[in-house]
């Protein structure tokens, strides 16, 4: 299958910002993981969830391809749009003030203190470490898989481009967890999560329209027009919120 890389571009992008979101929040608890309980259980979980994620992406991914494109791009996009939104909602909430930003710090010494209240460091083959490991990593990287799967579905040779985002911000995570042995707090979530939630709405909203037979302006550029409306909505909405939250702090509600 030949590769358009020209009209990939969007697929790569919005892979590697969603993957970069939940590989960090991965790398925080992997982190307090092997900082209490010890390196060998932390990275036997962390492994062992990686094996079966990359086993559920070569059975689920290439059976798509046998469904027709439309449904697919309806079920997918609609599953996109909503996923999306929930992002976009959140952030758009916590750039308001509305809720707390989200502290990577503040995550891993709440579950390294968890960690040490189940007790000191266990051995080499630790089973609280290897599972809390397991666990954190099967969660992120599901969400993962669904948003390569969800952006790559949207048309013929995007699977791959979108795998390679998402294979790119894998490889970045672990490079600078392993340089660091620090949760990555310098890294700017909050506004990836907002950047994310609308690129994941936009491709949602595109696949939704491409599954429903309508003629997109432009095909694949009219992503970008996209973009720039949950971009806009988003950027107009924050200051509503944030107007809406002084006004109940004022009235006491």
């Amino acid at each position: 299958m030949v590769i358009d890389w020209t009209h990939a571009w969007p697929a790569v992008i919005a892979a590697f910002l969603a993957s970069v979101v939940e590989f960090v929040e991965a790398l925080t608890v992997v982190l307090a993981v092997g900082t209490v309980r010890g390196w060998a259980g932390a990275l036997a979980g962390s492994a062992a969830g990686l094996v079966v994620l990359f086993a559920i992406a070569v059975i689920f991914g290439p059976a798509l391809t046998r469904i027709p494109l439309g449904d697919v791009q309806l079920f997918v996009g609609t599953l996109l749009l909503l996923f999306g939104m929930r992002w976009l909602r959140k952030a758009i909430l916590r750039a308001a003030g509305v809720l707390a930003l989200h502290d990577e710090d503040q995550a891993y010494a709440k579950e390294t203190e968890t960690l040490r209240r189940l007790g000191g460091k266990g051995n080499r083959w630790d089973s609280i470490a290897i599972a809390t490991s397991f666990k954190i990593t099967m969660l992120e990287g599901l969400e993962v898989i669904f948003i390569v799967i969800a952006v790559g579905a949207g048309g013929a040779g995007l699977l791959v481009p979108a795998s390679v985002g998402a294979i790119a911000a894998l490889l970045l995570v672990i490079a600078l967890g392993a340089i660091l042995h620090r949760p990555l707090s310098a890294v700017p979530e909050n506004a990836l999560k907002f950047i994310v939630g609308i690129l994941l709405s936009a491709f949602g909203t595109f696949w939704v329209g491409e599954g429903l037979g309508l003629g997109w302006p432009g095909q694949d550029w009219s992503i970008l027009g996209l973009v720039l409306g949950f971009f806009l909505f988003a950027a107009l909405t924050v200051p509503l919120c944030r107007r809406g939250a002084s006004l109940r702090a004022s009235t006491g509600r």
